[in-house]
Order: C-alpha cells, then structure tokens, then sequence
C-alpha cells in the first residue's frame, strides 16, 4: 500500500460523493453545503470546480457524456464540458431535507439517499433510479442513510445509517427490490460512525468512519481486514479511481469541527488518496434518460 497523500486542497466543509468518470480520466465529488462539484484529472493533477444552484450529493457518469446529479430538487443532468446544470426530474422533499449518499449498482440502477439536515434526526428513505428513468421509494426509516454500495455480482447492497452506528447487507432481486436485512458491521462503542463506502473488485467493503480518523477494510463476512489512518477525524467517503481503479480517494469534511480542532486538523476538508493494491469494483454508466417521476 501507497502512503496517504493529499491530491486536491479543495476544503470542502461537507466533502462527499466521489465518482470516478473513465471517459474523462476524472475524479468528480462535491461540497454539499458549498455547492461545489469539483473534478481531478488523475494524469495531470489538474483540477477544478463548478457552482451549483442547489445542493448536489451524488453523480452517476451518463453514457452518452456528462453526469446525472442527484440533488434536493431532484435528478438533474450535468455537462461536464459546458458547466451545464439542467433538472430533468423535480422532487420534492420534506422541508429541511437533502439527499445524501448514493453510488449505480452493476446492473445500472442508480441508488441514492435522503436525509434530515438536522443530523438526521427525522427518517429519510433510499430510493432507486432505474435507466428506464423511473425513481423508486424503496426503504424507509433511515436517518442518515450511507454507504449504499452493491457486491461485484449485484447480489447484495451495502447499506449504512450512520446514526445508528450501523452497516447492514441486503440482498437485492433481480427487479432491484431488497430483501430481508443482516447485520454487517456495527461501530457503536467506538469513535467513528459508518459513513461512505467502496467496494473493490474482491468484494471488501472500504468504509469511511466518520469522526474515527480513518479508512477500514471489511471482508464479506464482516471481519476487519485493515485499518488504514488519515490525518483528519472526519472521513466522508470514498471511490476507486484512475486507469486500472488502483487508486483509492478519499473525501474528508470540516463541518461539525471546533475552532481549535480546524487549526489543529489544517487538512480536514481536503481530498485524499492512497494506492490500497487491490483494484475497485467496475461501475457502468447510467445509460437511462431522465424525464418526469
């Protein structure tokens, strides 16, 4: 394994979201509560950003270019290119709620999550996007919904409610319905909650722990294969990357940090990466349109 460098000083109050686009050779993840999407080229080191007009928290790269967004005001399209934002489906939430976490799954389906921005102290639900554009309220009673990940053969989806300290394996049918839960990990009595996920090409599940200042790899069964440590507390989330998805970034948060712990943690916020030596787990594109509910 790589040593832990920081790639991109992006800041990001709520890090969150990374997608790795292999047409561009891009990393893309946002600031929530900025609303910022940022893009790294992985060859070069270059990186930018783009304005939103909402809060945006989880992208999907389109076959045809460009990037579905998931948003509080719904499913929107994104041109990578023109720096276009366009709202193709408007939902609406609860007042005070946004979407959260979310990732496609190996048979396209896009998943996503919302929650109470209020430390997600009313539930939100985990939805699913299928190509034929089509969004689903698939569970509800999730408070801070995460992780939200599927197995190499789309068999099982990770699921994550960091409120809860808890990460749950779901198995998934062939029409995208989930089937009874089973406990996967559980981190209460530790520092950290479960938070974002990745899963590589073996099946291990890369899992961000919020407030535990680190990265921890989970065998299928549950057990604890490594822990790796980073300099801030708060780790958000994760995505395998780069040519042969050997690269692991990893996107860190200031928010909820005090005065003293932003100086004493002068990289919170900013994007992370590592080589793990193991490859990631190939996503697809979504190759759906998006049009009304």
């Amino acid at each position: 394994m790589s040593d832990i460098r920081c790639v991109a000083e992006s800041g990001d109050e709520l890090g969150e979201g990374p997608v790795w686009v292999a047409a561009e050779g891009r990393l893309y993840w946002f600031d929530i509560h900025g609303r910022r999407l940022h893009w790294l080229e992985h060859a070069s080191g270059a990186t930018g950003e783009f304005s939103l007009p909402v809060r945006a928290s989880v992208a999907a790269p389109r076959r045809d270019g460009g990037l579905i967004l998931v948003t509080e005001a719904g499913l929107a399209t994104f041109d990578t290119a023109a720096g276009k934002f366009e709202l193709r489906q408007p939902l609406t939430f609860e007042p005070g709620f946004r979407t959260n976490d979310g990732k496609i799954d190996v048979a396209g389906r896009l998943w996503w999550s919302s929650m109470d921005d209020d430390g997600g102290k009313r539930p939100g639900a985990l939805y699913r996007t299928d190509p034929d554009g089509r969004t689903h309220r698939v569970l509800e009673g999730l408070h801070i919904a995460n992780t939200v990940s599927c197995s190499p053969d789309g068999a099982t989806m990770y699921l994550a409610d960091s409120r809860l300290s808890t990460l749950w394996a779901f198995p998934i049918g062939a029409d995208g319905a989930l089937g009874e839960r089973r406990a996967f990990i559980d981190t209460r009595g530790s520092d950290g909650a479960p938070d974002g996920s990745a899963v590589d090409a073996e099946d291990y599940v890369w899992n961000a722990q919020w407030g535990a200042w680190r990265i921890v790899r989970y065998a299928p069964d549950g057990a604890i294969d490594r822990i790796v440590s980073f300099p801030v507390a708060h780790v958000s989330s994760c995505a395998f990357g780069g040519p042969d998805l050997t690269t692991l970034y990893v996107t860190t948060a200031k928010e909820h940090l005090s005065a003293e712990a932003r100086a004493a943690q002068p990289l919170a916020g900013h994007l992370f990466a590592f080589e793990p030596g193991v490859a990631g787990l190939a996503l697809p594109t979504f190759d759906g349109e998006i049009g009304a509910a």
